[in-house]
């Protein structure tokens, strides 16, 4: 087998993975590390043969990317202070336990190094966070202070894990510099991100076809990382902005086909990146091993005891700023997401897997300093993130389910209908407002006003059946009886129509383009 052969081996793993991870209740991006490094294991699977410096270009922008679709800038705004407790103040924190930590146990391993090592386990990895916590059907409150966490830490944490190798590479340090370097990388990261945003959003005007605007949302995270880390900017900051910006301002809501292609779309990109990224991890898991020193005993203990630091860390930040941050919520009345409870700060602390960041972050480590000399203690650090890595992602992941379970924390789905009924009542609402817009200057039949005033009820009670009293439900589960009746005769009608047209596709002097074409539009009519 060869690497092309390799990648397509997980490519399908991403894809069986989900069927399998549903039906055996465990996340898919747990189960893709298992076969990670059950195929490292392998004799006739090759090592991996990826530069290190492209894991995070060529994985993180679109899975960043897909995340933030799931989210909106409202929602971050709302979050701003358990994200900034989470997702910047813990990262520090967690550096600098790691690094006196390690910098205790390791003998000789440099305070720069401690620091690097700190720092690239420091951020629980975006993905395996929310892709975890979005298949446990947990409160939306926590899955969106996860996502926040997720997706902001990385910022941090892979400026502090530059400003620490450039320390130990160069063998100087400045606080101040370290501090400069963190705001000028935000800011540039946010100007990029809004620029191209900018300019994205004026591009899919011009381009107009749906086929073309998605093909430009695929480019764009990859431009946005590229663009923002060669201009000395974070990369991940640059996504995210321009993530947020064009799902605020990029699509017209009439523009049916290219929201319904584009989800289709990124779904499947989401779902085989994720796949490759944590099979990466768990096949990266052979290198690290075969890397490492001798001296077993000594690794693993090493291993053992900054695994231990960083879980116990997030526990004993998590219980005193949540208490926090519910006093503060509870005195000033913000409309933000906390955990209500102590069974939710349990599940967030478990919640705290690494991932993707930190293998890339780990394996572009430098072989040598400025004067020519090894990096110091670098194959220690490897096989001590890697054991932070696996310990958290297979531990906590495989655990998290039976936790979650046993704690009974649940989404509240009253709370969730009741939205969803407020939502169908206002298109409704809206609905009904351009019908009399419209009768304002067209004269419409008593008939046909009677009629668009029945559908544009029925387009709330559809969304919602708790819309209407009982007479009116029970005439819509009547109408939506007939309509289902028609729908499977008419699917039956165009399923022979389709058959009968791709029947004709192999016969004799057929024109395929024109087959395809008008295959395409029963396919449109099926979908209505």
């Amino acid at each position: 087998m060869d690497q092309l052969g390799l990648l397509f081996m997980l490519l399908l793993g991403a894809l069986l993975s989900v069927p399998v991870g549903a039906r055996l209740g465990l996340p898919a991006p747990v189960l893709m590390t298992v076969l990670g490094i059950v195929l490292a294991l392998l004799d006739f699977v090759p090592d991996v043969d990826v530069p290190p410096e492209l894991i995070l270009p060529a994985l993180l922008p679109p899975l960043l990317y897909a995340a933030v679709r799931r989210t909106s800038w409202r929602q971050f705004a709302a979050n701003k202070r358990p994200i900034f407790l989470l997702a910047v103040a813990l990262v520090f924190v967690t550096m600098t336990c790691v690094a006196a930590v390690a910098h205790a146990i390791v003998p000789g391993l440099p305070i720069a190094a401690a620091f690097a090592l700190g720092a690239l386990v420091a951020p629980p990895d975006p993905v395996a966070a929310t892709a975890v916590a979005g298949q446990l059907g947990l409160p939306r409150r926590l899955v969106s202070i996860l996502e926040g966490e997720g997706l902001f830490n990385d910022v941090t944490a892979i400026v502090l894990y530059h400003v620490a190798i450039a320390a130990a590479v160069g063998g100087t340090f400045s606080p101040w510099r370290a501090g400069l370097d963190l705001v000028l990388s935000a800011v540039v990261a946010v100007a990029v991100g809004l620029a191209l945003g900018w300019a994205t959003n004026k591009l899919m005007s011009v381009l107009g076809d749906a086929t073309l605007q998605i093909g430009m949302t695929l480019l764009v995270p990859y431009v946005a990382y590229v663009l923002a880390e060669e201009l000395h900017g974070s990369g991940v900051l640059a996504v995210l902005t321009t993530a947020m910006f064009l799902a605020e301002y990029a699509f017209d809501a009439d523009d049916v086909m290219t929201r319904l292609a584009g989800h289709t779309v990124w779904d499947v990109v989401d779902t085989l990146v994720t796949g490759v990224a944590f099979g990466l991890v768990g096949l990266e898991l052979h290198n690290a091993i075969r890397t490492a020193s001798p001296g077993w005993t000594e690794l693993l203990g090493w291993s053992a005891v900054v695994v231990a630091v960083v879980i116990l860390v997030r526990l004993l930040w998590l219980l005193p700023a949540t208490w926090l941050t519910q006093r503060l919520h509870a005195r000033q009345d913000k409309d933000e997401d906390i955990p209500t409870s102590w069974r939710e700060t349990v599940v967030m602390w478990w919640s705290g897997m690494r991932g993707v960041a930190s293998v890339a972050l780990a394996l572009a480590i430098p072989l040598e300093t400025e004067d020519g000399s090894a990096f110091p203690h670098r194959e220690e650090i490897v096989f001590i993130a890697f054991g932070v890595i696996m310990v958290t992602l297979l531990l906590q992941g495989l655990t998290l389910p039976w936790l979650v379970s046993r704690l009974g924390v649940r989404a509240d789905t009253e709370r969730e209908k009741q939205y969803e009924k407020e939502l169908a009542v206002r298109a409704a609402k809206a609905a009904k407002q351009r019908l009399r817009e419209i009768e304002s200057v067209e004269e419409l039949p008593e008939e046909l006003s009677e009629q668009m005033l029945r559908r544009a009820f029925d387009i709330g009670l559809r969304i919602s059946p708790d819309v209407g009293d009982e007479e009116r439900r029970e005439a819509q589960e009547q109408r939506a009886r007939r309509v289902k009746r028609i729908r499977r005769i008419h699917s039956e009608m165009l399923s022979a129509a389709r058959h009968e047209v791709l029947a004709a596709r192999s016969e004799p002097g057929a024109d395929p383009e024109i087959v395809d074409r008008v295959l395409r539009h029963l396919d449109v009519r099926s979908m209505r």
